[in-house]
């Protein structure tokens, strides 16, 4: 394949065992397409109006406290319950059900409405994390897979501007999840190794897609990225888990978030949308030494702060393309300061 990647070409995904058909010549066509109106960005500390500010009534009429740091609920409109009678459907080839059991719940970020991950001090990241750990300790014990994700932005979603994400625990494996599983379990059965931990070392030293190496962790746009601006960010150690991790790898992982977002933000000097999610071992007790844990982004932005990416056609009938090449847009990241450009959050 031709070093520069100049011309089409797919590349292979070896997590989910797809491929992405990549298209940089396109790059130089017009966009007369859909431009989303950027969101005001001067919102206030505190909106008596927000259903997750503290102090304020939920949706479900239920009181916030007047919390300082960190707020954990179980979701007043959960897609999963715990207290069901499992049942299962099947009654022909392509007729099949299974009832499913789970819980639903919101952590907001800080009581602070205006701030974003990006705009936080690391310390408070820290904190955070503290409590993706905890969360996931505890609905482990229950369920099999615990999902720590954050849809950022109206663009992709969110139902509330104040700062938040979810944790969805599930007793059943996910499809992006099973993907996963079975790829790391086949590559370390083949190579007695760690595919990510294998993958990462190879980027250490191409360093073509590297955009931010910290201390124990590494942001990086992955060879296979679908989404303009897609990062996954690992550990540089093996580590299954985010319980697993140790104190001064919390603080090493806010810090590399910090430097992550803020770049993030500066690329197009707006608050930048994204879907984030932790993928790890499953919570089960059974042997999972192929697993490396990551955090995927999803940003949808493709040239501006108002054109975004869209999955259709082709993309959704066939198989994911992209434009923009992972090398690119792993360079443009790079080169971007690590200052917010709201001066912000420093």
């Amino acid at each position: 394949m031709n070093k520069n990647f100049s011309t089409p070409h797919r590349r292979f995904n070896p997590l989910t065992g797809e491929w992405i058909l990549v298209s940089p010549h396109r790059t130089q066509r017009p966009w007369q397409g859909k431009q989303e109106i950027s969101a005001h960005q001067n919102k206030p500390k505190y909106d008596p109006d927000c259903y997750l500010c503290p102090g304020n009534v939920r949706a479900n009429g239920e009181h916030n406290p007047a919390y300082t740091d960190t707020f954990v609920f179980e979701n007043d409109f959960a897609a999963l319950l715990k207290n069901i009678e499992l049942q299962e459907m099947n009654e022909t080839d392509f007729l099949k059900a299974e009832a499913v059991k789970g819980c639903c719940r919101v952590i907001c970020f800080t009581p602070n409405h205006n701030q974003t991950l990006a705009t936080m001090e690391v310390p408070a990241i820290k904190k955070v994390i503290d409590v993706w750990a905890n969360e996931v300790d505890e609905l482990g014990k229950e369920f099999k897979w615990v999902q720590v994700f954050e849809n950022r932005g109206e663009i992709m979603g969110a139902s509330n501007p104040h700062p938040h994400c979810q944790v969805w625990a599930t007793s059943f494996l996910p499809n992006e999840i099973r993907k996963e599983e079975d790829n790391q379990k086949k590559y370390f059965e083949k190579n007695k190794s760690v595919l990510l931990k294998d993958y990462l070392e190879y980027e250490l030293k191409a360093r073509e897609r590297i955009i931010v190496e910290h201390d124990e962790w590494v942001c990086l746009v992955p060879f296979w990225a679908v989404w303009p601006f897609e990062t996954m960010v690992l550990p540089k150690r093996t580590i299954k888990r985010i319980i697993d991790l140790s104190e001064q790898e919390k603080v090493s992982l806010a810090e590399a978030l910090k430097k992550l977002l803020v770049k993030y933000d500066n690329l197009f000097q707006t608050s930048f949308p994204y879907t984030m999610g932790f993928h790890f071992a499953p919570m089960d007790n059974e042997d999972y030494d192929h697993w490396q844990t990551h955090i995927h982004f999803y940003p949808p932005l493709l040239r501006s702060a108002t054109v975004k990416k869209f999955m259709v056609g082709f993309e959704m009938l066939s198989e994911a393309q992209r434009d923009i090449t992972p090398e690119i847009a792993a360079q443009r990241l790079r080169d971007l300061p690590e200052e917010h450009y709201l001066g912000i959050g420093k």
